[in-house]
C-alpha cells in the first residue's frame, strides 16, 4: 500500500483523540466505537483479522499505534483488490479507497461505478483532499524517526 495513501487516511482519522485511556471510557459509553490511530471498527477489523490471520485482538488497537496502522495498510489493500481496474475520472484510485475505508467495499465499488456520495463522504473525501499535501510533507520526518527510534 502506498505510504501516502495511509497516512493520509489517518490524518483524515485523527478528529478524535486517540489516547487508550480516553477509548476505554468511550468504550465503556460506546461498546462499539472505533479505535485506534485509524479508527477501526471492530466488524472492519474482525474481517481484516480473519483474512490475515492476526493474532491480536480488536482491543490492542487503542494500545498499539503500530498495529493499528498495519491492520489499518492491511484493510487498505483488501479494498484495492475488490475495486475494478476501471473507474469513472472523477476520482483518484487512492480517494475511492479513502472512501472506501469511510463507507465500505459496497459502497466504494458504487463510487466508482458514478453512483454520487452522500453528504458525509463527500466532508470526507474534501478533508481526504485537504490533507494530502500535509501527509506528504510529513512521510520524510516520520520514516527518519521511525528509524532513530528502532537505532
Amino acid at each position: 500500500m502506498s505510504p501516502l495513501l495511509v497516512m493520509t487516511v489517518l490524518h483524515n482519522e485523527a478528529y478524535k483523540p486517540h489516547h487508550p485511556l480516553l477509548e476505554r471510557l468511550w468504550q465503556w459509553w460506546k461498546p462499539e466505537a472505533s479505535f485506534g490511530v485509524a479508527n477501526m471498527h471492530r466488524a472492519t477489523f474482525e474481517q481484516v483479522r480473519r483474512t490475515h490471520g492476526l493474532s491480536k485482538e480488536w482491543r490492542d488497537l487503542r494500545d498499539d499505534p503500530a498495529f493499528a496502522i498495519h491492520t489499518a495498510a492491511l484493510h487498505l489493500r483488501d479494498l484495492d483488490q475488490t475495486l475494478p481496474e476501471r473507474h469513472v475520472r472523477r476520482y483518484t484510485r487512492d480517494e475511492l479507497l479513502a472512501l472506501g475505508y469511510n463507507t465500505g467495499a459496497r459502497n466504494m465499488r458504487a463510487f466508482a461505478r458514478g453512483v454520487p456520495p452522500g453528504p458525509m463522504a463527500r466532508s470526507y473525501l474534501r478533508r481526504f483532499r485537504a490533507h494530502r499535501s500535509r501527509a506528504a510533507e510529513v512521510l520524510p520526518h516520520w520514516g527518519r524517526a521511525c528509524d532513530a527510534s528502532a537505532g
